[in-house]
């Protein structure tokens, strides 16, 4: 195939690699992506490649995506349907973290962007974006490579998208790009490959997730003070993946959320079961990586290749030898998830390989650490008579070796020094000397003989021009062996990918019990309960998770109440009362328990939900010429757009913007859309005239946070301290900014003119607020009606505590229809 010319514009085609942030032309070496990062700290490398095209036409909107990770043998592919602001495609590109973007160079023919083209590019500037010709996009050959590559356990995947001609298209576009620019090419019959829409995962936009500081801490992006950091303490790398995952996507399906959460509950009731799975999941490699290379056929062997594939098939060999431990510890389990991976474990094509693997690999050969350790394990991994010109080979090599210990020890003799015979990758084998830190030889006090001499601490390595030339005899005599090796092992490999399907299923039971007792080992830290799942978010003494973790005394906790006839709670209170953390603090319990962790509290109830929606944050953007007013009506536009019945949206400070008036005008108007529907609203503000909505609307509750005043003889004036206890009913407090000025630095006469002023505003807005006698019976009766159905439904009480129960309603429904005393 030959490559087309480069495209004008910010992206590139598929031979060359010009884009916005690079020079124009310039070529980018096959494999380097693999060696991208990721933008998470602490999350491990992954190097996703994503093909994307938009339907044209009445198709408008419908997005067909396919991605694969270079580390990972995995094809995911997706169809949906998108809306004009492209939510779910940029929430998934923001998921995936790309280093590549592979679209159709119709998206930016002449320089005119589409608009999914612009949006790409505005918000992933850090990605290469790449244009390929249409042609490429061609969902009958992208068919052909499902049937071709996929592993037979997922052949049941050609059906599911023969129908998803964009996602198809996708699939043909990327693979033929990762083959022509990238070098890689997959064996048959060897892919995972699965289809993935929009649904089965609560969506979670990239707003929200750096608002919540789900991966990456707002202050300190190095800072593990994140959601992430406070949940993960997995030992692999496919668990910190998938747990990553499952912060950014939680799922919604109830009854994969109570089998983790069974599952969590077994591993903190068995301690024995919990620690026998912790430490046999830590000697785990990264299985995925590892698959990926089993999987992958290089287009040209090299020496480099060769080594790649003896060092994979040690790594090959040591995880298999994990498979029978790990199905050890997993006996006698009750969970049913357990079970199953547990019966996944005897698959007897494990020990197929394993066979395969004994009749070529040394059986005294391991996994071990330390560059020297690997290269004699590589050297020798392959069974001694198999192939005589290896054995003489390696029977070289060792003389070699033996040759440079003599020489070494002669020259210590020679010269009177304690010589050590030191080795790394890059310098091959040296000689140390190690000294006292004030006694021994400086450098240019040794014989003349030693050269490339460099100090470190308190040892010194040189070299000679002798051991020069036999480190190079060694590279030779390595490169024969590898090579001579390669073939043994290629043949090995090519047996091994008749088995594949298992350890797909190995890398799924690993990364899972790996997040799992990742859980449990959360619980165990800190005092958390396992959530219910009802129709009603009820929390009781909850804490902030990240807080939780990080602060030297537990967090002040607090309840949370939100149900259908109460979906719209605002929040009051003065400035650094504990309003936004209170916020965030709920999205981020919801999150935990929807992924199958216990959550910081003495009692958790959660409605599943399909979203979370936050606007927080009041900063301009330069770069789109974007106000503080600007982005927070797009950001509300976006949840005004997109909330369901079953989201979970919070809000805080919104309207700030802008005059008083229309922030407040603004504020009313959002919260009456948004009380026309059943999803948890959660608004945080200062504007007060905000909390009469409770007369209006039976589900709006108010809830302050409290504050307590204390006189200060040394500034003579009263002083706030803070709380951070929620209690019912809107603030009481006046001018609390006021009195935070006069704490501050300015100047008193300044702060006094401000009271007055105030004070005279106040007095002019004055209105009577008291709701008449009908509308406060029908607030009355409308929550005891529903409070009535929420008991009928999820209520777990005895006869006699549902009665008592029964009379508190009772009691509280006079006290509410009682006229307010003027």
């Amino acid at each position: 195939m030959r490559a087309p010319t480069a495209q004008p514009g910010t992206a590139r085609s598929f031979g060359s690699t010009s884009s916005s942030h690079r020079t124009p032309g310039s070529r980018r070496t096959p494999h380097s992506a693999t060696g991208a990062s990721s933008a998470t700290p602490g999350v491990p490398l992954t190097a996703n490649i994503i093909a994307l095209v938009e339907g044209r036409g009445l198709a408008r909107g419908e997005i067909g995506m396919a991605t694969i990770d270079l580390k990972r043998p995995e094809l995911i592919i997706s169809q949906f349907s998108d809306s004009q602001t492209y939510v779910k495609t940029m929430t998934k590109i923001n998921i995936l973290q790309p280093i590549e973007i592979i679209m159709p160079n119709t998206a930016c023919e002449n320089g005119n962007m589409t608009k999914l083209f612009k949006l790409i590019s505005d918000n992933f500037n850090s990605t290469n974006i790449s244009t390929v010709q249409r042609k490429y996009f061609n969902e009958t050959k992208g068919l052909q490579y499902v049937r071709q590559l996929c592993v037979p356990e997922f052949n049941s995947i050609e059906m599911e998208v023969a129908s998803k001609y964009y996602s198809l298209a996708c699939t043909a576009a990327l693979l033929k790009y990762v083959e022509f620019i990238q070098n890689v090419v997959y064996a048959p019959n060897s892919l995972k490959i699965l289809f993935r829409g929009s649904e089965q995962c609560t969506m979670i936009d990239a707003s929200t997730a750096r608002n919540l500081e789900l991966l990456q801490n707002v202050r300190d992006p190095k800072s593990q003070h994140t959601l992430f950091g406070a949940m993960n303490f997995t030992k692999t790398a496919a668990g910190a993946r998938l747990t990553r995952a499952n912060i950014l996507q939680p799922p919604c399906d109830l009854e994969t959320i109570s089998m983790r959460l069974d599952c969590v509950a077994e591993l903190t009731d068995n301690e024995e079961l919990f620690y026998n799975l912790q430490s046999v999941v830590s000697r785990f490699l990264d299985v995925d990586h590892l698959l990926s290379v089993c999987v992958q056929i290089p287009k040209q062997e090299t020496v480099k290749t060769a080594e790649s594939k003896i060092t994979n098939i040690i790594y090959l060999k040591h995880t298999l030898e994990l498979v029978e431990p790990l199905q050890a510890a997993l006996k006698g389990c009750e969970n049913q998830l357990f079970k199953a991976y547990y019966n996944t474990l005897a698959d007897p094509r494990f020990g197929l390989i394993m066979e395969k693997i004994q009749t070529v690999i040394h059986d005294d050969t391991r996994y071990q650490r330390g560059s020297l350790n690997m290269r004699t394990q590589k050297c020798f991994a392959v069974r001694p008579n198999i192939n005589g010109l290896l054995d003489v080979a390696r029977r070289t090599y060792t003389e070699i070796v033996d040759d440079i210990a003599e020489m070494i020890r002669q020259l210590g003799e020679k010269y009177n020094l304690p010589l050590r015979t030191g080795y790394n990758s890059f310098r091959g084998f040296f000689i140390q000397l190690v000294h006292g830190p004030k006694d021994g030889p400086m450098p240019d006090k040794l014989p003349d003989c030693f050269i490339k001499r460099v100090k470190v601490k308190s040892s010194l390595s040189f070299t000679t021009t002798d051991l020069i030339k036999m480190n190079d005899r060694i590279r030779e005599s390595l490169n024969e062996i590898y090579l001579m090796t390669n073939v043994v092992v290629s043949e090995l490999l090519n047996e091994v990918r008749d088995q594949i399907g298992c350890l797909y299923k190995l890398t799924e039971t690993v990364a899972t019990l790996d997040m799992l007792v990742s859980f449990a080992h959360a619980c165990t830290l800190g005092n958390y309960v396992r959530p219910d799942f009802t129709d009603t978010l009820a929390v009781k003494q909850g804490r902030h998770p990240i807080l939780d973790k990080i602060s030297m005394e537990p967090p002040v906790a607090n309840n949370t109440y939100a149900s259908e006839g109460s979906n719209f709670v605002i929040v009051t209170g003065p400035n650094m009362s504990g309003k936004s953390t209170y916020l965030k603090q709920i999205a981020l319990l919801q999150i935990m328990a929807q992924a199958g962790s216990y959550v910081p509290a003495e009692y958790g109830s959660f409605r599943v939900a399909d979203q979370i929606f936050s606007r927080i944050g009041s900063d301009d953007d330069i770069e789109t010429n974007a106000s503080t007013f600007m982005l927070e009506m797009r950001e509300v536009n976006y949840i005004v757009q997109n909330a369901t019945n079953n989201s979970l949206i919070i809000i805080d400070e919104l309207g700030r913007g802008t005059s008083n008036e229309e922030g407040v005008g603004l504020c009313h108007a959002i919260c009456e859309y948004l009380l026309s529907l059943k999803a948890f609203t959660f608004f945080a503000t200062h504007f007060l005239e905000l909390t009469s909505l409770d007369s209006l609307y039976p589900n709006v509750e108010n809830y302050h946070f409290e504050v307590l005043r204390t006189f200060s003889e040394v500034g003579n004036c009263h002083k706030i301290s803070y709380t951070h206890v929620l209690s019912k009913g809107h603030t009481e407090e006046k001018h609390y900014g006021l009195q935070l000025a006069e704490v501050s630095t300015l100047p008193s006469t300044v702060v006094q003119e401000a009271k007055r002023i105030a004070a005279e505003i106040t007095q002019q807005k004055k209105l009577n607020q008291t709701c008449s006698t009908e509308s406060r019976q029908q607030r009355a009766v409308f929550r005891l009606a529903t409070r009535l159905m929420q008991a009928a439904r999820n209520s777990r009480l005895d006869e006699d505590s549902l009665r008592e129960y029964l009379k508190s309603l009772k009691k509280q429904y006079e006290t509410d229809c009682q006229p307010v005393e003027e």
